[in-house]
């Protein structure tokens, strides 16, 4: 973590109201020390935790992709511990039913044998939701669970039931060749803020997860936050000031992926490119990347880093364009290119 600085590239605000500038010192700190606590339990995933963090204090959704054993559940339950939040996990399976994870209505006697429902809520009525291989399970349970991550209320037997706040869904997703998976469909994985592809970790990372991991005592993550201050850095994040040059270079990015927007050599690879939600997760994205970096605005950097979080899930490639070996990471390059002129 740097200082924290009110420094703005040239041409952007740089005036802040001193009460933003007390909560951001605050929220850096405590954010800070969340940052370091899950990092010493999940080893050689650095721009990982950060993406992750970034999701949950844009108030988003983030979709972790990756083959098995790359820690995955073990990052969003350090996640769920760190930042003091209810957490609860799903494994999703196809046979698994909506109702396994929105709650159903069970029919209750009473003393006075008067009958009646009575609502058991199911697993979503946590602060921070695990579905485990989330394309696992059938396309009627995403979509159910899709549903509640977008309206953030589930309805059981026509009654509404609000989601706690605050409300986050880290989901898991095996890569689409394995077997037995159900791809999301393009216009679902649009409600995930970010895709958040994950690596295995670099040789000297390894070495230290067979040294800590494999002994009698493994360090535990420990809460450093709590809901309400997470509720107010993510007040914070919504807050902070954005120059017009990085709100002009978003515009730029996400416009560029369109069909009669962008230059031809780009969209013609493209089946549709994003729309304005992207350019809302990635208005969001960067403040919260900012913050965390300790900065109070934030920069073309910012945009660059995470063009590609949030926009590889809202791209699809014509099959001309994937036969020809073009793929969504190098087109999201060129995108990105375009905004250095």
């Amino acid at each position: 973590m740097t200082a924290l600085t009110a420094q703005a590239p040239v041409g952007q605000a740089t005036s802040l109201d001193d009460a933003i500038v007390k909560n951001a010192e605050a929220a850096l700190e405590t954010v800070g020390r969340a940052r370091d606590a899950i990092h010493r339990v999940i080893f050689g995933q650095e721009e990982v935790v950060d993406l992750a963090l970034v999701t949950i204090l844009s108030c988003g959704h983030g979709l972790l992709v990756g083959v098995p054993g790359l820690a995955k559940t073990k990052l969003v339950e350090t996640l769920g511990a760190v930042l003091g939040l209810d957490a609860r996990r799903v494994q999703f399976t196809p046979d698994l039913m909506p109702s396994d994870i929105l709650g159903s209505e069970i029919l209750d006697e009473g003393a006075d044998r008067r009958r009646s429902f009575r609502f058991l809520k199911g697993p979503i009525f946590a602060q921070l939701l695990m579905a485990d291989e989330i394309n696992r399970a059938s396309p009627r349970t995403q979509s159910a669970l899709l549903q509640a991550m977008q309206e953030y209320h589930v309805s059981v037997g026509g009654e509404r039931h609000d989601l706690p706040k605050p409300f986050h869904v880290l989901a898991t997703q095996n890569p689409i060749e394995q077997e037995g998976t159900y791809p999301l469909p393009e216009a679902q994985l649009d409600r995930f803020l970010l895709q958040i592809d994950v690596g295995y970790p670099n040789r000297a990372a390894e070495r230290r997860i067979l040294i800590e991991t494999t002994g009698l005592e493994e360090h535990r993550a420990t809460a450093v936050m709590n809901a309400e201050q997470l509720l107010s850095a993510q007040r914070l994040v919504r807050r902070l000031p954005v120059g017009d040059s990085v709100v002009e270079a978003i515009l730029d990015l996400v416009r560029s992926g369109r069909h009669g927007e962008g230059p031809a050599e780009i969209t013609d690879r493209l089946l549709w490119g994003p729309g304005p939600r992207a350019s809302q997760a990635l208005m969001l994205a960067v403040r919260a990347r900012a913050l965390i970096e300790g900065r109070l605005a934030p920069s073309l950097d910012d945009v660059r880093a995470l063009a590609e979080p949030v926009l590889k899930h809202r791209m699809a490639m014509t099959f001309s364009a994937r036969a020809d070996g073009e793929t969504v990471h190098g087109l999201i390059r060129r995108m990105t290119t375009r905004l250095d002129g």
